[in-house]
């Protein structure tokens, strides 16, 4: 019996484990679709899981660090859900297309509208980023997630050393800037490129579908000189046919 005891003590308790470890790595993340480089533009999704059993999100803050300024931050719409950018003045101007920019995004705030994020669920906030900094290899961006319990929860510390803090603030990883990521010079100069190349390939299936044309003229062609073809032989071996079947009856 008490061996039983025993073993049912430590069961609760490696589940319990197992349990508060995965609520601990559920927090609030920014992970970027494709590549995020020095000196270019990115599309992140911010992943929100809810963390609470009894109670939904309906509210993030997202901040952004104006060290490091983003003169562009768009958010894709999400159903349910309603987006507000708010901008603060920069102490020093961004220049940015060769135009100076003396402001930058500091936070974009989704709050419900007609949606949650209810228990066991996530939701993901997409947005589009640029020009992103040259001078930094990662973006620390510091969440405030709020629940319909008025609970409130802020993902904004930042890892120092090799262990998590409790509450870690998301953090977009920069890779290194090539050629092709500095923002509008690349993109401006890779269009006309793009534009030459949609061209040729409607001239090709332009040219394409002209010879896809004469080929079936001729092959229409081939085919009725062959049914002539076939046609005079099957009258010949007709004529042939009588010919002989006069001869039997006449014999």
């Amino acid at each position: 019996m008490n061996l039983s005891r025993v073993a049912l003590a430590a069961g609760t308790a490696a589940a319990s484990v197992v349990l508060l470890s995965g609520t601990a790595f559920a927090h609030v993340s920014v992970q970027p679709q494709g590549e995020a480089a020095q000196g270019g533009y990115a599309t992140v999704n911010i992943k929100v899981p809810n963390e609470r059993d009894n109670a939904s999100t309906v509210k993030l803050e997202v901040n952004f660090p104006l060290d490091h300024p983003l003169a562009s931050v768009m958010p894709q719409p999400v159903p349910g859900w309603k987006a507000v950018v708010t901008k603060a003045k920069l102490d020093k101007p961004l220049t940015l297309h060769g135009k100076q920019i003396n402001e930058a995004v500091s936070k974009v705030t989704w709050t419900a509208d007609g949606s949650k994020i209810g228990p066991g669920q996530f939701q993901q906030f997409p947005l589009s980023l640029g020009q992103l900094p040259e001078d930094t290899d990662q973006l620390v961006l510091k969440a405030i997630q709020t629940y319909d319990n008025d609970e409130v929860v802020r993902w904004i510390e930042e890892q120092k050393g090799s262990e998590e803090p409790q509450n870690p603030a998301p953090v977009l990883k920069l890779s290194a800037a090539g050629e092709d990521h500095h923002g509008g010079g690349a993109a401006t100069s890779a269009a006309p490129s793009a534009s030459a190349d949609a061209k040729a390939g409607h001239e090709e299936k332009a040219g394409d579908h002209s010879g896809k044309e004469t080929a079936s003229a001729s092959s229409t062609d081939t085919t009725a000189r062959v049914l002539g073809v076939v046609g005079i032989l099957v009258g010949a071996a007709g004529i042939a046919f009588g010919v002989l079947a006069g001869r039997r009856r006449s014999a």
